[in-house]
Order: C-alpha cells, then structure tokens, then sequence
C-alpha cells in the first residue's frame, strides 16, 4: 500500500482545526483539502479563523469538485452529521484510502465501516487535549494525541500505514493495547465531565473541585463501569481514577464540547454519552439514576435555547 501523501479533513469544530492545522504543517497546504458541500465551503473562506492566535490558512475545497481519492480522510463533525458528511466525501473514499473518525462515543467507526469497509477504518479515540473554539478562535492546550488501533480479528495493514506516517511527521499518537476497551474508557470521561459541564455550566475548574458537579462527574463515570462491565467490557474505578486525574491536568478556564454547545445554543452529543448508557442499561436490566437525571437536564436545557 502505498505512503499517506494526501489528507483531507471533513468538519471544522475545535478538533477539525486541530488536525487541519497539524497535517497541512507537516504536509503543505496544497495536500490537505478541508472538505464540505459549496455553501459551506463559502461560509469557511469568509472566516478568519485562528489557532492558538495565529491565521490559519487552509486549502478549501468543495468537495463536489475533487475528483481523486485522498489517502487519509479524517471525520471530525458531530455525530448527527456523520451521514452526510459521508455522501458529501463517498467520491473521495478509494480503496486505498485510510478513515479515521475523531467522534465521541463508541458508533462512529462501525457507520463507517458500514458505508465503506471495515478495514480501512482505524479505530481512534481523541484524547488528553483541552480545546475551545469560540467563533472564529480555536484555542488548544495540551494537543493531546490520537489513541489508535483496531478491533481483535481485522487486518492491521491501514493501522500500519497511518502509525508509519504519523511517525513521519511527528504527530502524536499512542497504540492502546486493547482500542475497544479504551474507547468505552473515552466514553466514561465524556460522559461524566461533559455532561456535568453543561448542566452545572462549568468549565474544567468546577469540575477540580469538591462539589456537585464532580460528585455528579464521578457517579456518571462509575455507571458507565457497570454497564461496560455487563458488554464485557473490563472497566474499573482504575479507569475513573485515571479520567479524573487527567481532567485535573487541564487549565480550569478550558471547557469540555457540550459546554461550548450549552453557551452556543447547540445541540448537544448527550444521545451519544447518557443516551448510550441508557439504552445498554436498560438491556441489562442496571440503574444509572445520575445518567437519567444528566439525560433529562441536558433535554430541558436544549428545550429552552
């Protein structure tokens, strides 16, 4: 297979900035296409947006209009717009092309594989990062990495190829052991910390400190290990301890995505985090009393924007 010389990078949140920043520095401007649908494209190109205070300069690109396939094609939209952000890039998606997928939760690598193949989708999980974008400033410190790999029993070639190119150009990654257990661990952090944020609208300093919103952060967390637990899934208060500690590492003035959504008037991923939880709860017949009311806050909340 050949090297990763082409990327393209599809949605322009907080962490597409991120990654569009990272790989048009490493590559050039002029082989990483941020991609989306022309009206989209016209809205883009009348920002000035900003990484961490300096002009990004991004290559645009209607993505109607590219005809080649692109070797890596990193999803970074909201989860309600991975459809169609999959038709808007099916065109570019060859044989040979990497997928990769920065969405919370735990779905968005099996959509993928479901509207491609299986293997080409590395399994990733964004991770360690502190990232705000508020209008045209995006704001990320610490950069974190993307933790890779993919499910027992699949064929490791892209995971190969991107590894080999991400060490080409020094991007940070790390190769969990077990991705599937490791993205449920994700799924825990999330789950606690960005829904406390939003509904006891805080940033991660109110989530550092005794109080409600930890104490709520904390029994968010420990649900989501008992019904990991009955998927199979060997979540432990190992796993709580060492989310909390690394949301203890980030600057309090940071604040987790549904924050930023609450303050925004957007809707939330809450489907994605308690909904999740919920939904598996159910099926196993398991209580997730503080989901339920996080779950329940978040619908109030969004009601009244």
């Amino acid at each position: 297979m050949k090297e990763i010389k082409t990327a393209g990078v599809i949605g322009l949140g907080a962490l597409g900035v991120l990654y569009a920043q990272l790989l048009t520095k490493a590559l050039g401007k002029d082989r990483v296409l941020v991609l989306a649908d022309s009206g989209r494209i016209r809205r883009y190109q009348r920002q000035a947006l900003c990484f961490n205070g300096a002009r990004c300069d991004f290559h645009y690109a209607d993505a109607a209009s590219v005809t080649e396939p692109v070797d890596l094609l990193l999803f970074a939209v909201k989860f309600g717009g991975l459809e169609s952000s999959i038709e808007t890039c099916r065109h570019l998606v060859g044989p040979e092309t990497t997928l990769v997928s920065v969405l919370n939760g735990i779905t968005s690598e099996e959509v993928l594989g479901g509207a491609f193949t299986p293997e080409q989708v590395v399994w990733c999980v964004a991770q360690k990062m502190s990232a705000v974008k508020a209008g045209d400033q995006v704001t990320v410190d610490p950069i974190g990495e993307l933790a890779l790999g993919v499910p027992a029993g699949q064929d490791d070639t892209h995971l190969r190829r991107l590894t080999a190119f991400f060490d080409g150009i020094r991007f940070p990654y790390a190769l969990p052991e077990d991705i599937r257990t490791h993205m449920w661990s994700k799924l825990l952090c999330n789950t606690g910390a960005n829904q406390a944020a939003m509904v006891f609208q805080c940033g991660y300093g109110g989530l550092q400190v005794p109080g409600e919103a930890r104490d709520t952060m904390l029994g968010a967390m420990r649900e989501v290990v008992a019904v990991a637990n009955a998927e199979g899934i060997p979540l432990s208060e190992t796993d709580v301890a060492n989310w909390t500690a690394i949301i203890g590492s980030f600057p309090p003035e940071g604040e987790p995505s549904m924050r930023q959504d609450g303050k925004a008037c957007r809707k939330s991923e809450v489907e994605l985090f308690s909904g999740t939880i919920r939904r598996l709860a159910a099926k196993h017949g398991l209580a997730v009393p503080v989901n339920d009311w996080l779950y329940s806050r978040v619908q109030e909340m969004e009601a009244a924007y």
